[in-house]
């Protein structure tokens, strides 16, 4: 199969690739992003195949914005590898190191991860930025994106790989799954000894079914039903400013709300103007409470367990904190949730309760990302709580292991 080969293929090189210095592996980043950069026209022509299959499968609004590339974004793309190339490396750095009483030096360093699985939907972009992130870290890459991107994602790895071959670097650290098929999928989730850790970035159902079936080591990443609750007191105009732009933003990712949470003693004033400031642009769903303050659609049980991606916001009336936060518990997929608040006491009791990689308080759930926490880019954002939580820049990329040196030393 395709990707037995890619990723026999992909470690075969990642031997030749961390023997690099980080100056030789920023220079090689620098020249990806370069070529890229100078065919970009080749990079939109490929991507309007996959715009032109998307709307005839008729694919949602948000989601054809996902996967559309101007020449703004892919010069953007090209920048991001740069800002990569030009971060500290984290590859080679003692976290701690100590003498025994038997004189040995023990020192704990990181080191790559390997072989780095990379499965994701329609976002193009995340084959370069997974890409640079992998290689910057010591890392070779498989990459298999969505069949949405297909045309756009292999120009994209080909023009990666043609300025590594340039350089006569190791290009098959650089590996693109082309064949659409899930087989190939469920056979990548079970190549241990080949691929040393898969990460999915995408929907719901994406990362639920890598969790369930790979044999390979997971890290949980992306899935958003991300909440704020506005509650009592609050500045009503900011608390809907915030809300605007957690929505709106950009609504087909992860950290855009999904949810607003309103305490009761507000709804009234909140919702007439929050529905006026919103309607025209996005689909709002209430309970029962909410549906007698302001004429919207019915939210059902579906919805409250939903990541949209879309303009699509379910709001629900609740009668205190606690009731805030036992419904953030029930639904959240545990990434990013905020709190609109005056009351510094209830902010604290929300940053405690609530176990979300992300908690916000007074500010829009869409800065979960690498570089607005000073990161610089970011392979994706884990929900779980082993190895890496919530954004995840290199250093996410890399493992450890111990060095020692003795002097002709024994165990006694």
């Amino acid at each position: 199969m395709e990707v037995i080969k890619k990723a026999q293929l992909a470690k075969i090189a990642c031997k030749e690739w961390v023997k690099l210095s980080n100056s030789e592996r920023d220079h090689a980043l620098i020249t990806m992003a370069d070529n890229i950069e100078e065919n970009s026209l080749k990079i939109i022509e490929a991507n309007q195949k996959d715009i032109e299959k998307a709307k005839e499968k008729g694919i949602s609004g948000a989601m054809l914005d996902r996967l559309t590339l101007t020449k703004e974004r892919i010069a953007s793309m090209a920048q991001g590898i740069r800002e990569i190339s030009s971060l500290p490396s984290p590859l080679g750095e003692t976290i701690h190191g100590k003498v025994t009483n038997q004189g040995l030096q023990i020192y704990q360093v990181r080191v790559p991860l390997g072989v780095v699985g990379i499965i994701y939907e329609a976002r193009p972009n995340v084959t370069a930025d997974a890409a640079a992130l992998c290689l910057k870290s010591g890392n070779a890459v498989v990459l298999r994106g969505g069949s949405e991107a297909i045309h756009s994602n292999k120009m994209i790895a080909r023009l990666l790989r043609d300025a590594l071959q340039k350089l006569n670097l190791p290009f098959d650290v650089v590996q693109l799954i082309e064949d659409t098929d899930r087989c190939q999928v469920q056979q990548m989730m079970r190549l241990n000894g080949l691929i040393d850790v898969l990460i999915p970035r995408g929907g719901t159902g994406l990362i639920k079914s890598v969790i369930e079936n790979a044999t390979v080591p997971v890290i949980e990443t992306g899935a958003g039903n991300c909440h704020i609750y506005v509650d009592y007191p609050v500045d009503l105009n900011e608390a809907i400013k915030i809300i605007e732009n957690a929505k709106l933003q950009r609504p087909g990712v992860c950290n855009a709300v999904e949810t607003v949470l309103v305490h009761e003693d507000i709804a009234s004033q909140l919702l007439p103007d929050l529905k006026k400031r919103l309607e025209e642009r996005v689909e709002l769903r209430g309970c029962e409470k909410v549906r007698k303050i302001i004429d919207v659609a019915e939210a059902t049980e579906d919805d409250w367990e939903t990541e949209y991606l879309d303009l699509i916001l379910a709001i629900k009336i609740v009668s205190s904190l606690q009731e805030a936060i036992a419904h953030i518990e029930k639904y959240s997929t545990n990434h990013s949730e905020a709190i609109l608040t005056n009351d510094l006491n209830n902010a604290r009791r929300f940053v405690k309760e609530i176990d979300s990689a992300a908690v916000y308080v007074n500010a829009s759930t869409r800065f979960t990302d690498g570089s607005e926490f000073g990161m610089g880019a970011e392979i994706g954002i884990s929900t779980q709580k082993l190895h890496a939580r919530g954004p995840m820049g290199l250093t996410a990329l890399t493992s450890t292991k111990f060095v020692i040196y003795g002097d002709n030393s024994v165990r006694r």
